[in-house]
């Protein structure tokens, strides 16, 4: 029986799209031995696509570069309309390089989160982990520096100065933080609030915006011009 997850309570279903065997053979050892259910495994993204219908996983670890259909068409087809509503999984995004053009239009297909295909065992379950806690995988550098080069060249969005008036000042202060890669300790710290009343803001502020994860959150961030990009 797998060990529970001690985030969740219980065992998080995962599956693994990647077309290199051996890659496949390596994740999956690394989730299991941390008590991560692999329910299936997918060499190709179309049959992620099928697997992930089948199966409505909790996360699906996403290579980009796959034949058939890609890891971001994929994630297209999974989050788009048509997919059950009540359980609709996470993507993380496997990558072979820290900056690949094609990962921005991940950000946009809904994928949650991103990590190096090179990343160590522990970090990948960790990853797993937050992901399918609802969270996004904001941590490491890479994926910081991806939605801020996916920002910047992105034009300021009207509907997102528009959907600003729906937020309070408080909320507008928690998405600001949010958009600058803190985590809900540290956004609490910063603004002297309780972690409980910045998970509730931080629930109010996905709403408000239609936002499914803080990646997205964070995107809003960067267009409504709360946060500027890098230089």
């Amino acid at each position: 029986m797998a060990e529970q997850d001690p985030q969740t309570a219980v065992p998080v279903r995962a599956i693994v799209a990647d077309d290199d065997p051996f890659a496949r053979k390596m994740i999956k050892e690394a989730l299991q031995s941390a008590g991560v259910v692999v329910i299936a495994e997918a060499h190709n993204g179309r049959q992620a696509v099928d697997l992930t219908r089948h199966y409505q996983p909790d996360v699906v670890l996403m290579d980009v570069v796959m034949p058939e259909l890609d890891g971001i068409a994929a994630t297209r087809r999974i989050l788009g309309p048509g997919y059950p509503a009540a359980h609709v999984p996470r993507i993380l995004m496997l990558t072979t390089f820290d900056i690949d053009d094609y990962v921005y239009d991940a950000l946009e297909a809904g994928a949650s989160g991103f990590l190096l295909k090179d990343a160590l065992p522990e970090d990948l379950v960790h990853a797993v982990r937050v992901v399918a806690a609802g969270d996004a995988l904001l941590a490491p550098s890479v994926t910081r520096r991806m939605i801020e080069h996916f920002a910047a060249r992105r034009p300021r969005a009207g509907r997102a100065t528009a959907t600003l008036r729906e937020l309070t000042d408080r909320e507008r202060e928690v998405l600001t933080l949010i958009g600058r890669g803190r985590s809900n300790a540290e956004i609490a710290a910063e603004l002297f609030i309780s972690e409980q009343t910045v998970k509730t803001h931080v629930g109010k502020v996905l709403a408000k915006l239609g936002a499914r994860d803080r990646v997205q959150a964070v995107i809003f961030a960067y267009d409504a011009g709360l946060v500027e990009a890098a230089s």
